[in-house]
C-alpha cells in the first residue's frame, strides 16, 4: 500500500493546465512524481452537453436522440459537443502539435459516435428492434466520450511537461463489452506500474453491469473507489475547488466557516442525504469496506492536507457542519390508519416508482409525512397514485426546507433544544425538528424563505460562538 488514487472533478479539470504545475508536479522530481493514480472527469460542461444539463435539464445529445422526431436536433447537438471539446483543450494545451492531435482525436471519436447512433437509428426503423431497449447503452457511450477526451488531453499535457504519464482508457471503446467492472479495472491496471509512471484513468468505465443503470452521473466516483480498493491504495483523494467546510461560506461568511479537517463516513453519508455529496454513498461504502481512508482537498491548495474521512469515531462530541436543502412535505392523513399495517409500504412503493428521493420522514397514529427532494410537478403525480390506493385519505404536498446540524458525535450537546432557541432568537420558527438515537444529525423543518437565515443562526450557535467550543452543556 504505497500509492494513492486521486480524483479530479470536471470544474477543476477545466483548469488542468494550472494543476500541472501544482497538483501533478509541484516541487516533485524523479520518483517523487509517481505513486499516484489520477481519475479524471470530463472537462466542465461537456457531460451536460452530451447528456442533459444537470440542473436546468436542457437537452444534450442523449436527450435529443432519445426524443428525436428528426435527425437534425441530435446531430447539431453532437456538433456543439465537438466544438466545446476543442475549445476546452485549446484552453489548456500550449503546444500547437498537441492541439492539432487532440482536435483530430475529437473529430474522429465524434464521427465514430455519430455513425454508431445513425446505424442504431436505422436499425430501429425495423419492427423487431426498439430504441428504448438500447438507450442505456447510448447514454453510456456518449458519457464515456467526455472522460476519454479529458484523460487523453491530460496525458499529453503531462508528457509535454516531462512526466511519464500513461493514458488508461476504461471506456471500452471498440473493446469487448461483456466484462465486469472489477475485471475492466484489474485488466487495464495489470499492465501499469504506478511507481514509475503516472496513470491518467477515465472516470467512466464500460462494464457488463452498466454503471449508469444504478449510479447515472455518479459513476466516476464509483470507478474511483473501485480502483482504490482493487489496487490496495493507502489513501483515496478527491480534489475539489473548495475545502469541506462547516457551512457554505457564501451564506455564513468566509471568515466564519471552519475547515472540517477530520470526520468519518457516517458524516459523509449524512451530507449525501442532504444533497451535499463529499462522495457518492455507494463509493463511500466501497472505500469503507476496503479500509481505505478518503481525503477531500482543495485542488488549488495542494499544500493543505484537506479533510480526512475514515471510520474512526470522534474524540469528543462536537458539531462539524450545518447545511440544508429545499424539500417537499408529502402528508398522508387517514383516520383508519391506526393499528393497520402496510400503509407506509404502499406509499413507499409509489415514491420509488416515481424516483422520488426521501430525505426524512415522520409518522403518528393516523398521519405519515415524508420529506422528499423532488418537484411539485412530480409530487402531483405521486398524490394521484396514492389517492387511487387510499381514496379516503387526505393527501397534500407543501414546499418547505430542512436544515441539518451534523457531527460524528452530538451527544451531550443538547443540539435539538439549543438549535430551536437559536432559530427563535433569530426571529424565525421551526415547523418541526427531530433527532435520532445515533446522535449524528439533528434536523429542523422550516418555511423555505427562512432556510438561509436559520442555517446562519445554527452555524453561529454551534460553530462560531465560544459556547460552541464546550464539550458538553450541563
Amino acid at each position: 500500500m504505497t500509492h494513492t488514487v486521486e480524483k479530479i472533478g470536471g470544474t477543476s479539470m477545466s483548469r488542468v493546465h494550472e494543476l500541472r504545475d501544482t497538483l501533478f508536479v509541484g516541487g516533485r522530481e524523479g520518483a517523487d512524481l509517481y505513486g499516484r493514480i489520477f481519475v479524471v472527469s470530463a472537462f466542465g460542461g461537456i457531460t451536460n452537453l452530451l447528456l442533459e444539463h444537470k440542473k436546468s435539464g436542457d437537452a444534450g445529445v442523449y436527450a435529443q436522440f432519445a426524443n428525436a422526431d428528426n435527425d437534425r436536433g441530435w446531430h447539431e447537438a453532437l456538433d456543439r459537443v465537438a466544438g466545446e471539446m476543442i475549445k476546452a483543450h485549446e484552453a489548456v494545451l500550449d503546444h500547437p502539435a498537441d492541439i492539432e492531435q487532440a482536435t483530430d482525436w475529437v473529430r474522429s471519436r465524434i464521427e465514430d459516435a455519430r455513425n454508431a447512433l445513425t446505424d442504431l437509428q436505422r436499425l430501429c426503423n425495423y419492427g423487431h428492434f426498439r430504441l428504448t431497449e438500447h438507450l442505456l447503452q447510448v447514454r453510456e457511450l456518449l458519457s464515456g466520450l467526455g472522460e476519454s477526451h479529458s484523460a487523453y488531453v491530460t496525458t499529453m499535457l503531462l508528457q509535454r511537461g516531462g512526466v511519464n504519464a500513461r493514458l488508461v482508457d476504461l471506456s471500452g471503446w471498440r473493446d469487448d463489452g461483456d466484462v465486469s467492472l472489477d475485471d475492466r479495472i484489474t485488466g487495464a491496471m495489470s499492465r501499469v506500474d504506478p511507481m514509475t509512471e503516472m496513470p491518467i484513468v477515465t472516470g467512466y468505465a464500460q462494464c457488463a453491469e452498466g454503471l449508469m443503470r444504478e449510479f447515472d452521473r455518479g459513476y466516476s466516483e464509483v470507478t474511483f473507489s473501485k480502483l482504490a480498493a482493487l489496487t490496495g491504495a493507502k489513501e483515496a483523494i478527491i480534489h475539489k475547488e473548495f475545502h469541506l467546510s462547516s457551512a457554505d461560506p457564501n451564506l455564513v461568511g468566509q471568515d466564519a466557516v471552519r475547515k472540517l479537517g477530520r470526520t468519518n463516513y457516517d458524516v459523509a453519508d449524512q451530507l449525501s442525504n442532504m444533497g451535499m455529496e463529499a462522495i457518492h454513498p455507494k463509493a463511500a461504502k466501497t472505500l469503507r469496506q476496503a479500509e481505505v481512508p478518503l481525503r477531500v482537498t482543495n485542488a488549488f491548495e495542494p499544500e493543505d492536507p484537506g479533510t480526512l474521512i475514515d471510520d474512526c469515531p470522534a474524540d469528543e462530541p462536537g458539531v462539524e457542519i450545518v447545511t440544508g436543502l429545499d424539500i417537499i412535505a408529502l402528508e398522508v392523513f387517514e383516520q383508519d390508519m391506526v393499528g393497520v399495517k402496510g400503509y407506509d409500504a404502499a406509499i413507499l412503493e409509489v415514491l420509488k416508482r416515481h424516483d422520488v428521493r426521501i430525505v426524512s420522514k415522520l409518522s403518528n397514529a393516523n398521519t405519515i409525512t415524508h420529506y422528499v427532494d423532488s418537484s411539485l410537478k412530480v409530487m402531483k403525480r405521486v398524490e394521484k397514485d396514492i389517492a387511487e390506493i387510499y381514496p379516503a385519505a387526505e393527501i397534500r404536498s407543501k414546499t418547505l426546507a430542512l436544515a441539518s446540524v451534523i457531527g460524528r458525535d452530538l451527544s451531550t450537546l443538547r443540539v435539538l433544544q439549543r438549535g430551536l432557541c437559536a432559530v427563535a432568537d433569530a426571529g424565525h420558527e421551526c415547523i418541526g425538528a427531530t433527532q435520532g438515537p445515533r446522535n449524528v444529525d439533528v434536523q429542523f423543518i422550516m418555511e423555505r424563505d427562512d432556510l438561509k437565515a436559520c442555517i446562519k443562526a445554527l452555524h453561529g450557535e454551534f460553530i462560531e460562538t465560544p459556547k460552541a467550543a464546550l464539550k458538553s452543556v450541563a
